[in-house]
């Protein structure tokens, strides 16, 4: 692949965006601002600002997407495989 004249450009603003939720969802976002209140003693007043902390959490623990990830970094990576090898040629 070709070299282009700029690199990485570094990303450090949060971006915004809209996301729907459903209503069992929701209302599991709620009750779980509301445990979290009562676990911390500090009140969530917007439980809205846990989803990019639990996405972010969800991915950091996620381990076929962190290996996807270093695939997608450096495919010359050498991928193994966690299955059972076949018969002997």
């Amino acid at each position: 692949m070709a070299k282009l004249k700029l690199g990485a450009l570094e990303d450090d603003k949060p971006k915004r965006g809209t996301v729907e939720f459903t209503p069992p969802v929701y209302r599991d976002l709620l009750a779980y601002a509301e445990v979290l209140a009562q676990q911390t003693g500090i009140p969530v007043p917007d439980p809205m600002k846990l989803v990019p902390q639990m996405v972010e959490r969800f991915m950091a623990t996620d381990r076929e997407f962190s290996r996807a990830k270093r695939l997608l970094r450096d495919p010359n990576t050498l991928h193994i495989s966690r299955k059972e090898p076949g018969p002997a040629a």
